[in-house]
């Protein structure tokens, strides 16, 4: 039966302002501002206002401490002028420009840089990160602030980097089906650049997300259970170390076994090592049908049942995402839809048309095996798009459960087989907590997201989000998962990191000494620096 429901208009809406909290952090005695000597930068350090320099650290046991600020107060000063000369107006040490890029998507708390300097080229991220490196300085990249682990919240201050205006889509070529970006193009951008060669890009993290981005956090997303993530569609890099030294990694060959594989060892890095500025793609043609398609079920077992014989059975599915009764019915007051607010799959099929009728045959009959009802395709591309466009929205959807709230979103990762188990588990223990905590995940590859809708402003609600988190992170781990299948370790999950691999941190550890040894490059990341 194809898809008749009336799909309106999505609504969007800008996410509310983070709170800048902290249990603690003291009180900031005002401070009077200072004049400005010329340009955007400020006379001396005293000019910089309180909040600044408080909030450039902020000491929580959530949070992990990079380099103390105070420390490279007088270095920052030193830096300013230098990077000046070249950047120009595009360093900043206004208040908004730093406010904007004191945080993500995520609700860990704020921290303000001292500056932020806009690169348009490899060249000018190797100046900077060669002055800093000088000078001690910390430097924390952006791309777009759409991080959920805090990747780009700059814990220590110092210099961030924007790569935003580095939006340039550098080659394409059809015929070896790859292109070169540079860092800060965006992901719809560039599908929308390359829509009359028939390909297109496949990763999709949700957000309109840059790749430079997508590469520091190894991004995936609804697509990667038939396209994979950042990591299978990368060839090559181009990056800035942390003494400003520029390495290419990867060649536009689709394999290669000369030396070590530097481009891996970037990718999901976070910044820590490098600073990437370019980025060699892998491309994929654009399939000739596609269709999507949805299936509620009464019980939450019947739909993780479809999603797991689905996979065994060889279906080529391009997308599987399950959203529980709770995310469902958050998505349809938010995006304007009129979805059964049961358990829910929602499929997308890509091939030829036979193929893509076959496919939604197949696990519509499945489906049905489990307890699945009121399955309903489309092959409107308009149906489509809105419908996935309504899944993307699901963050800002659960923030409607409690307004003022903010979400905290868990991201394990499990074997395909264990996804029944660990769904069924974590949803017992929610239910007899007092937190809302609806379910949406790429479960086509044992990923998902319990989302906890919290405020921040009250410690026993983020102690339960710990304690539920930590129950869910240390099954994922019993059953062989990950504490983080997308979203990355950032500042949210450095104890679980070293649950995982154990004494493979501390060869981490000895990469980021070669590459970082002053540990400038995004200090409090991914795990803990001595003497950091």
């Amino acid at each position: 039966m194809r898809w008749r429901r009336i799909l309106h208009n999505i609504h969007y809406t800008t996410p509310k302002e983070r709170p800048r909290w902290s249990p603690d952090t003291p009180p900031v005695p005002p401070e009077p501002p200072a004049a400005l000597s010329g340009g955007n930068l400020p006379a001396s350090t005293a000019s910089r206002d309180a909040s600044a320099d408080k909030m450039t650290f902020i000491r929580s046991k959530r949070r992990q401490p990079g380099v103390v600020m105070g420390k490279n107060e007088r270095s920052v000063d030193l830096v300013l002028p230098e990077l000046e000369a070249f950047l120009g107006a595009r360093l900043t040490t206004g208040k908004a420009a730093r406010e904007q890029h004191s945080r993500d998507e995520s609700w860990h708390y704020p921290v303000l840089p001292d500056a932020v300097a806009f690169a348009r080229s490899t060249d000018e991220v190797a100046r900077i990160l060669a002055i800093c490196h000088r000078h001690g300085v910390p430097v924390t990249a952006w791309g777009a602030g759409t991080a959920y682990e805090g990747h780009p919240i700059p814990l220590a201050g110092g210099i961030t980097v924007d790569l935003s205006e580095m939006n340039r889509i550098l080659r394409v070529s059809a015929e070896d089906m790859d292109a070169t970006v540079q860092a800060g193009v965006r992901r719809k951008q560039l599908n929308q650049y390359i829509r009359d060669t028939g390909l297109f890009f496949p990763i999709d993290p949700g957000a309109d997300a840059t790749f430079g981005g997508m590469c520091a956090t190894r991004a995936s997303g609804t697509n990667a259970v038939r396209y994979g993530t950042m990591r299978e569609n990368v060839l090559g890099l181009t990056v800035v170390l942390a003494d400003g030294r520029v390495i290419r990694t990867g060649t536009r060959a689709r394999k290669s076994s000369a030396g070590y594989d530097l481009t891996r060892l970037f990718i999901g890095s976070e910044g820590t090592l490098g600073i990437i500025t370019e980025v060699t793609l892998r491309l994929h043609g654009r399939p000739e049908a596609q269709a999507a398609a949805i299936c509620s079920f009464g019980a939450l077992a019947g739909a993780v049942d479809t999603v797991i014989q689905t996979i065994q059975a060889g279906v080529p599915i391009a997308r599987i995402e399950l959203l529980d009764d709770v995310m469902v019915a958050a998505v349809n007051r938010y995006s304007k839809l009129d979805l059964p607010e049961k358990h829910m799959l929602l499929l997308e099929f890509h091939g030829s048309p036979a193929s893509v009728a076959e496919q939604a045959q197949t696990v519509q009959a499945l489906a049905a095996e489990n307890g699945g009802s009121d399955f309903q395709w489309t092959d409107r591309e308009e149906d489509r798009n809105r419908l996935w466009q309504a899944r993307h929205d699901a963050a800002h959807a659960c923030k409607l459960i409690r307004p003022g709230c903010e979400n905290w979103a868990t991201d394990v990762c499990v074997p395909i087989s264990k996804l029944a188990e660990i769904i069924t588990y974590i949803r017992a223990e929610t239910e007899r907590s007092f937190l809302p905590a609806p379910i949406v995940g790429h479960v086509g590859d044992g990923n998902f997201h319990m989302v906890f809708v919290l405020d921040p402003k009250k410690p026993e609600e983020l102690a339960e989000a710990e304690r539920l988190n930590r129950l869910l992170v240390t099954k994922a781990l019993e059953l062989g998962g990950t504490c983080t299948g997308e979203h990355g370790i950032g500042c949210g999950k450095l104890e679980f990191l070293e649950l995982e691999h154990g004494p493979g941190v501390d060869v981490m550890r000895a990469i980021k000494q070669a590459l970082d040894p002053r540990n400038i490059l995004n200090p409090g990341k991914v795990f803990k620096v001595s003497g950091a």
